[in-house]
């Protein structure tokens, strides 16, 4: 063997001779772990645009409320309807004596206002009075029981609208009720 390899050799065994008496160094603690910060929850979208309004006003929004169906003492009856029974902003009352169905619309009006009421397959326009209703100014009109547009109202396409100039229109379900005071007075 050649000398410089045999010095080579000696170096390097003297090298790990050496790095074997050096002393492992103080374990010191793990630093501690840093929290990481949680990411930031992501900001909510915007909510959507507001849809264009409905060019047919059977796809319009149902006004708020429920109807309510009732006998009243007298032998009427009564489909009301509004979010609260007590306070209704439109009432069907069936006459069974003089066969008159009449319809009367929560309003603070002092002249007869005309009203239309469209449903699925018909539209009307109605002349109304003021009256007191019991619960406060009306616009009333009456429609003989044997009338086939009330057949149109109870049979229309889920709901039928309610309309009168200075006033918000109602787009009503034709629920049950509906139909019941119409054959009450039939």
């Amino acid at each position: 063997m050649k000398p410089i390899y045999a010095h080579f050799g000696g170096a390097l065994a003297l090298s790990f001779a050496i790095a074997a008496c050096v002393p492992a160094p103080d374990s010191t603690p793990a630093p501690a772990p840093t929290p990481t910060p949680r990411p930031a929850a992501p900001a909510p979208p915007p909510p959507p645009p507001s849809p264009p309004p409905a060019e047919d006003w059977i796809d319009r929004p149902q006004t708020a409320g429920d109807w309510n169906y009732r006998t009243q003492s007298d032998g009427m009856t009564v489909a009301s309807f509004g979010i609260d029974a007590r306070d209704p902003i439109l009432g069907l009352r069936c006459d069974r004596q003089r066969r008159i169905i009449s319809i009367g619309r929560k309003a603070d009006a002092s002249r007869e206002v005309p009203i239309v009421i469209r449903t699925e397959t018909a539209t009307r326009q109605f002349s109304t009075h003021p009256a007191q209703g019991s619960v406060g100014p009306i616009l009333s009109l009456d429609i003989p029981a044997n009338d086939r547009f009330l057949d149109a109202i109870a049979l229309t396409r889920g709901r039928f609208a309610v309309e009168a100039p200075g006033l918000s229109t109602l787009y009503l379900p034709a629920w049950g009720e509906v139909t019941r005071v119409i054959e009450d007075c039939r």
